[in-house]
C-alpha cells in the first residue's frame, strides 16, 4: 500500500486551473478543490498502475497479514479502478477498515463491489468541485456525447480534450471513454441527481413474491412517471443531449444505490447506445442468495439521425449484448427526441417483440 503522508494526494487529476493561472492565462473562477473526492490539499500526479502492479500491491498485503485475496477480487479491483492509484488504495482501505473484513477472512469480488458502492455513496455529498467542472462548456462538449454513446465533437487533440483528460475524467488513449468505471458512475450520478430527487417510489414496490424484480412493473411505472414528468425533467437536466438517458439511469439506480442491486454499464462510443445490466439479489433455497440479471439498452432518436427509426438497429445491438451475457430476454428503451415526435403522453408505450435471433424483447418507447 502507498504510505500516507502529511497531505492528501490526488492521483490522476491535475490542477489545470493552477497551471493556467500560474502562466498568466485567464480562467473563470470555480468553487471547490480540483479533487472530485474533495480530498485535495496539494496535487501529485502519478500514472495509473498496471494490472501487474495492482496485483503486486495487494499481494504485499496478503504476504504481511496472511489474508487471502481471491483472483476475482484482484480482477474486479483493477477493472473498477483501471489502476487509478487513489482508487486502488481506497477500495482495499474500505474493505479492511470501513467494512471490517479482517484476516483470516478472504477478500472477495463481492467485497470489492460493496466497497465501490460505499465509496461512491459516501462521497456523493462532497462532489461540488466535480459538479462545477461538469458544468463547464468545454467539459460538457466532451462528456455529453460520450454519455450518449456518440463520438465527441471536434478534434481529439484540441484544448477541450486535453483539459478533460488532465482532469482525469476520460482515458488518455482512444476511443474516448471515462477513465474508469468508478469515475463514470460518479459523473452519471451527479448529473442525474435532479431526476433522482423526483423519484419517490421505493424498490420494494416492484418486487415479486419470491423477491425477484417485476421488470414489467418497473417499466410500466417508469412509463407513467415519464408521461407526467418527462418534459419538465428534460428542461432541467444539465446535459440536454443525454437527458433522457440520465433520467432512465436514475430510475434504474433506485435498485442499486443502497438497496442491494448492482448496475454494470457499457457506453459504446460511436454506436449511439448505452447498455446496462442490473443484477438484483433474491433469496434462493436453503438460505442461499441468487442473482437475477436483467439487460437494458438505451437509445435516443434525434433529428440528425439518418435512419428513420432506431428500433431495428437497437434489436440487433441488444441481441449481441444478450448473447454476451447469456440471457434470453432483455429491454430496449427508445426515446424520441425529434422535433416531429408525437406528444410525450402519446408516444410513451410498451410492446413485446422478438429479436432477430428469437429472444423476447420488451420495448419501451418514450
Amino acid at each position: 500500500m502507498l504510505p500516507l503522508g502529511t497531505f492528501s494526494p490526488v492521483f490522476g487529476m491535475k490542477d489545470v486551473r493552477d497551471y493556467k493561472l500560474a502562466s498568466g492565462s485567464a480562467l473563470p473562477a470555480l468553487s471547490g478543490s480540483s479533487s472530485p473526492f474533495n480530498i485535495k490539499e496539494r496535487s501529485v500526479r502519478l500514472p495509473n498502475f498496471s494490472e501487474a502492479e495492482v496485483r503486486d500491491l495487494y499481494s504485499q498485503h496478503s504476504a504481511q497479514t496472511g489474508q487471502p485475496i481471491t483472483e476475482e477480487a484482484f480482477r474486479r479491483a483493477f477493472g473498477l479502478s483501471m489502476g487509478q492509484p487513489w482508487l486502488v488504495n481506497a477500495l482495499l482501505f474500505e474493505v479492511l477498515v470501513r467494512m471490517d473484513v479482517v484476516p483470516p477472512a478472504p477478500i472477495t469480488a463481492a467485497h470489492i463491489d460493496q466497497a465501490k458502492e460505499r465509496l461512491i455513496l459516501d462521497r456523493a455529498t462532497h462532489l461540488d468541485s466535480l459538479l462545477a467542472r461538469l458544468q463547464e462548456d468545454r467539459v460538457r462538449a466532451v462528456i455529453e456525447p460520450i454519455i450518449a454513446g456518440e463520438l465527441p465533437h471536434g478534434d481529439p487533440l484540441d484544448d477541450d480534450y486535453t483539459y478533460v483528460r488532465d482532469l482525469g475524467l476520460i482515458a488518455v488513449d482512444d476511443p474516448p471513454r471515462f477513465s474508469n468505471p468508478i469515475y463514470e458512475e460518479v459523473v452519471l450520478r451527479v448529473l442525474s441527481t435532479g431526476a433522482e430527487r423526483a423519484l419517490t417510489l421505493h424498490p420494494s414496490a416492484m418486487l415479486l413474491p419470491d423477491g425477484r424484480l417485476d421488470v414489467r412493473r418497473v417499466l410500466e411505472n417508469f412509463a407513467s412517471f415519464w408521461r407526467e414528468n418527462g418534459e419538465a425533467l428534460l428542461g432541467r437536466m444539465p446535459y440536454p443531449e443525454a437527458a433522457p438517458l440520465l433520467v432512465m439511469m436514475a430510475w434504474l439506480h433506485r435498485f442499486g444505490n443502497g438497496h442491494g442491486g448492482l448496475i454494470d454499464r457499457e457506453i459504446a462510443v460511436g454506436t449511439k447506445r448505452v447498455d446496462l445490466q442490473l443484477r438484483w439479489p433474491y433469496p434462493g433455497p436453503h438460505g442461499t442468495s441468487l442473482w437475477q440479471r436483467e439487460a437494458f439498452e438505451l437509445k435516443v432518436w434525434r433529428d440528425r439521425d439518418k435512419r428513420r427509426d432506431p428500433l431495428h438497429t437497437g434489436l440487433l445491438q441488444l441481441d449481441s449484448y444478450l448473447s454476451r451475457l447469456g440471457l434470453d430476454h432483455g429491454t430496449l428503451v427508445v426515446f424520441d427526441a425529434r422535433s416531429a415526435a408525437l406528444p410525450i403522453e402519446d408516444r410513451t408505450m410498451i410492446e413485446l417483440l422478438s429479436s432477430p435471433s428469437g429472444r423476447q424483447i420488451t420495448v419501451l418507447r418514450g
